[in-house]
């Protein structure tokens, strides 16, 4: 019999990350669930306890203890997954999917929860215990306590069935990239740079095989499809990558996504129309501050009005300067590679002159110090910390009077059985509530190439600035003043606020003052130079039209799926694809193409019905950080007010309220388009 104690468990300060198994897994999470499920029926039981203190703080508490033995399974299933691990994850996340339908359909609970909004104790309750109760019952709502049989039991049957798809969808795109391989020539190697041929050596390393191999990493695919002299090779790169997980490409059918898709739209489809509501776009929108469908699709529209003509332009200039490299038919797998070459002969330069001023520690230390000087808090690293990877580190963050107040974990380097792309989670959420004290505690995860070779991590501008944006986040979630786990930190922020302080945080990458804190050779100690700064400046509205008509495909695609699903239809995800990159795209990919099957943000990953989120939310960023332009970018009055009227405040409040409080008047659409060099 196994005596030992169950880390997943444990009350400690954070996870114990060496000491976690899989078999840990599912009895941490079912005891959690039962003590949860007896506390449950002891409150709903209790006609005393029908206050804030006495109901909701309790239910607080028990969800913050269930985040805390879930949340470290969950992150170690991104970054460090395993057979042994995917399959209790997975079973874990359906028990606790059954969990909260369960607890969203309990009508007695819903009904207590109602008596503490009527009773005439309510208007005492601060701000944020507000928010908890009214969000509480619009939850209770959106979850179907009012369905009726057979309603309900279909309800609970649909929410354990998309969790159980959503999690296979997101493991078959990490099984697809980790899948596909190729040896790379040394003729094949022309045009890379060395840091992309270290990787790719690495790559090789890692697989056991001699000299270079391509994968389908994102590092990878970006440095070989930019500077890859060779065509073939681009070809073939691309390709496996935009077939991914699908029945088109090398791996065809194997890992193919097609039917989940189709599963999920369903069962959305059908989750919204138990609700009430025509469309999981409509239900996506009931806690979003865009609202109606219309005030979504006419904001998209109006973008792609303004930045289509922009791309086309573009892409004129572009093929002509491609024919002159002897492309004379530009194929979407040419188009980053061309770029590229257009950028250095218009500007004089390529991301490879400021990689070497861009040393990952250098990098980190100046983030730290900006976000010093700004927001009033120090980041002190911790060495006693037990974490999932050698390469992990884990920082205190300090206010001024030395107080720690959270603590984040950062994990920069692409491997092997860890998720590509970028990402802030939480690993604790705020509590302040007697003996039951939880500090914020975040983590954050980048895919930067390892160092080697005697050289530092050397990161890409576009790099810099997935550092800050994470870091971002990462704030929200750390600088909170809000202790209920439901409303502190990034949660129960509206999911089209939620990018603001990610996006607000890039525009430190653009700014000299900032940049001379940390852009700095690796090896000399130079600040970057005023030439290749102006280069960097110049070139920063360089196909922003392209860029911004591929993300305006990607939220038209995603909003018009899930808007116009019909199930007397089918899905018609590659149809209704076909009409957006007709209404927005200018270079449409190849009918192969199978971008869908990859898209974890919308069918695995929150956004769905919300990828939209990005660009409405960079109008409330690219406006905050006009106030920082306006008064100066290090001014420590206008950081301190969006440190308490935008972070701190966490999900208390509406983010539009929280921005009018930081800017005194709406958001001014705008913004968006001078921060994307458009003329407003």
């Amino acid at each position: 019999m196994n005596t030992t104690p169950n880390p997943l468990l444990a009350d400690g300060e954070l996870p114990a990350f060496s000491a976690i198994a899989p078999e840990h897994v599912l009895p941490a999470i079912e005891a959690v669930l039962a003590d949860y499920h007896v506390e449950v029926e002891r409150l709903v039981a209790d006609p005393a306890a029908r206050d804030f203190n006495s109901l909701i703080a309790p239910l607080e508490r028990l969800e913050e203890r269930l985040g805390r033995s879930f949340a470290p399974v969950s992150h170690l299933h991104g970054v460090k997954d395993s057979p042994q691990l995917r399959e209790v994850y997975s079973a874990a996340l359906e028990k606790i999917t059954a969990h909260s339908t369960e607890l969203g359909q309990n009508r007695e609970l819903f009904l207590a929860t109602e008596v503490v909004r009527n009773a005439p104790a309510f208007a005492a309750l601060d701000r944020a215990q507000k928010t908890i109760v009214d969000d509480s019952l619009r939850d209770f709502r959106l979850s179907g306590v009012a369905l009726e049989e057979p309603a309900r039991s279909r309800f609970r049957e649909i929410q354990n069935r998309l969790s159980r798809i959503e999690t296979e969808f997101e493991e078959a795109v990490l099984d697809a990239t980790d899948a596909w391989t190729r040896p790379v020539s040394e003729v094949e190697l022309a045009g890379l740079p060395d840091s992309a041929r270290t990787m790719l050596a690495h790559a090789a390393k890692d697989k056991q095989r001699p000299g270079h191999l391509a994968t389908l990493k994102g590092p990878v695919v970006q440095a070989i499809l930019t500077f890859a002299d060779d065509r073939n090779l681009r070809e073939v790169v691309y390709t496996a990558y935009n077939t991914r997980a699908s029945e088109q490409g090398p791996h065809a059918g194997q890992f193919d996504n097609s039917a989940r898709i189709g599963e999920i739209l369903a069962l959305r489809h059908e989750t919204a129309n138990l609700l009430g509501f025509a469309s999981s776009a409509q239900l996506s929108l009931a806690d979003k501050m865009a609202g109606t469908p219309e005030r979504v699709l006419s904001f998209l529209r109006d973008l792609a009005a303004r930045a289509k003509p922009v791309a086309e332009h573009e892409l004129v200039e572009l093929r002509a300067f491609a024919a002159e490299l002897g492309i004379d038919d530009l194929q979407p797998w040419d188009v980053a590679y061309a770029s590229e070459k257009l950028r250095e002969r218009r500007f004089d330069f390529s991301e490879e002159d400021l990689k070497p001023y861009f040393p990952l520690p250098q990098v980190v230390a100046g983030l730290f110090a900006l976000t010093e000087r700004v927001f009033g808090v120090r980041l002190v690293e911790r060495h006693d910390v037990d974490v999932w990877h050698p390469d992990v580190q884990f920082f205190d963050v300090l206010d001024a009077d030395g107080r720690v107040r959270a603590g984040v974990y950062l994990d920069h380097f692409t491997r092997a059985g860890k998720r590509g792309g970028a990402w802030m989670d939480v690993c604790r959420t705020p509590l302040l509530d007697g003996a039951n004290s939880r500090r914020p505690i975040a983590f954050l995860t980048c895919n930067f190439a390892p160092p080697g070779d005697g050289k530092p991590s050397l990161l890409t501008h576009d790099d810099v600035l997935t550092l800050f944006h994470e870091f971002g986040h990462g704030l929200h979630h750390l600088l909170t003043d809000v202790h209920w786990p439901s409303v502190g930190g990034i949660n129960g922020v509206e999911w089209d606020a939620v990018e603001l302080p990610s996006q607000f945080m890039e525009n430190f990458g653009w700014e000299r003052v900032a940049l001379d804190s940390f852009a700095k050779h690796w090896q000399t100690g130079e600040t970057l130079p005023q030439a290749l700064y102006e280069k960097m400046l110049a070139a920063r509205y360089f196909h922003a039209g392209l860029f911004l008509v591929r993300q305006l495909e990607f939220g038209l695609f995603d909003f018009r799926l899930h808007l116009e699903f019909e199930p007397t239809c089918g899905q018609r995800t590659l149809e209704i694809l076909d009409e957006v990159r007709r209404e927005v795209a200018v270079l449409p990919p190849p009918a192969w193409h199978r971008g869908p099957h990859a898209f974890t943000h919308i069918f695995s990953g929150g956004y769905a019905a919300g990828y939209y989120s990005y660009l409405w939310a960079e109008v409330l960023s690219a406006d905050a950080f006009a106030a920082f332009e306006e008064a100066g970018v290090f001014d420590a009055a206008t950081g301190e007010r969006y440190r308490r009227e935008i972070l701190a405040v966490g999900g208390s409040r509406p983010a539009l309220e929280s921005f009018i409080a930081f800017r005194g008047r709406e958001p001014e659409p705008d913004a968006l388009l001078r921060s994307y060099g458009f003329a407003a």
